[in-house]
């Protein structure tokens, strides 16, 4: 399978989820815990730190990270025109 035909694959796939689907766990799971600070946000500057060490804090930047991550190519698909072919 071609690198291109794998892309439209999951450009299909992505482009089936519903945006209400992803925009709820995005804002769900991204900004979890809401107090005293988001998950996502820590792990982030842990890693831009250089201190993203232990598999726990990994596990927590992919976990609360899927979703935006999703959203924002979700967001890229949909500005790419699609071709008929």
């Amino acid at each position: 399978m071609k690198i291109t035909q794998m892309i439209a694959t999951l450009q299909k796939w992505i482009d089936k989820l519903p945006w209400m689907l992803v925009l709820v766990f995005s804002m769900v799971l991204g900004l979890a815990p809401f107090q005293p600070e988001p998950h996502l946000f820590e792990k982030t500057r842990m890693l831009m730190a250089g201190t993203l060490s232990r598999p726990i804090d990994i596990f927590d930047l992919f976990l609360h990270g899927a979703f935006p991550f999703l959203l924002i190519v979700k967001v890229v698909f949909s500005l790419i025109p699609k071709s008929d072919a």
